[in-house]
């Protein structure tokens, strides 16, 4: 009884870093919010390897996920970016309250459509909401160096990638032996610290990564959205001139 409740404990912990990361952005702490996502992250990702490695998956830790997901990943990050930027800096008030709420509710159809449609093997479809609020809650440690408007559009465009057709790699198969499982909290504890210790660095780096995530999925459909003539066309000129050489 207690091994199954063990990947249910990460999810809790994951939810409960989402509700304690809205009370600091409420309280002006964006920076010390956006650490307690990533560290949700982290929680996250190994809520499912720890329920794989024990062979305890169940519909009840699925569920609990999402629920917390939409909390953690949606609302926190989106409540971050509000209270950060566009609180103060947009004119139309009406306008940061609808981008602020569009971001959490596409991020929910996502869960949504992830807990009912089968993907792809190996693949996630939409950027999934881990790495869409990850990006978001950095993104707005850096309001004061942005243009609250790249914000804004940021915001939607990440909320776009969670609910488009994009594929993004889920790397599952990077499982967690079950030998290992010992690590796991020293590996959380040694988390957290880092991100206390280094609260300029940790956000700019872990913003990177996600983005480079985010921006595979564009490049890899990026050829759907090209017309199939016009790639054909490309294609023969690039080749053309090679058939020319070698005879």
């Amino acid at each position: 009884m207690i091994t199954k409740s063990i990947p249910s404990l990460f999810t809790v912990g994951n939810l409960f870093l989402g509700v304690i990361s809205i009370i600091l952005a409420f309280n002006g702490q964006a920076n010390s919010a956006a650490l307690l996502v990533i560290i949700a992250m982290l929680l996250d990702g190994l809520d499912g390897r720890v329920a794989r490695a024990l062979n305890v998956q169940s519909e009840f830790g699925k569920e609990l996920d999402s629920l917390s997901d939409v909390i953690s990943f949606g609302v926190a990050p989106a409540f971050i970016m509000y209270q950060a930027a566009f609180q103060n800096q947009v004119s139309s008030e009406a306008l940061a309250w609808i981008v602020t709420a569009i971001f959490p509710t596409c991020g929910a159809l996502r869960l949504a459509r992830f807990n009912v449609i089968a993907g792809i093997p190996g693949y996630f479809i939409g950027l999934p909401i881990p790495a869409a609020g990850g990006v978001l809650a950095t993104l707005a440690l850096f309001h004061g160096e942005l243009n609250v408007y790249l914000l804004l559009i940021s915001t939607l465009a990440l909320s776009f990638l969670m609910v488009s057709n994009m594929k993004y790699p889920n790397f599952k198969k990077l499982g967690l032996p079950r030998a290992a499982m010992w690590a796991i909290p020293i590996v959380v504890a040694a988390a957290a610290v880092l991100a206390y210790l280094f609260q300029e660095a940790i956000p700019k780096v872990i913003l990177a990564l996600l983005l480079l995530y985010a921006m595979w999925g564009l490049k890899k459909n990026v050829e759907r959205l090209v017309p199939r003539r016009y790639r054909k066309k490309k294609n023969y000129s690039d080749e053309e001139p090679r058939s020319k050489h070698s005879a």
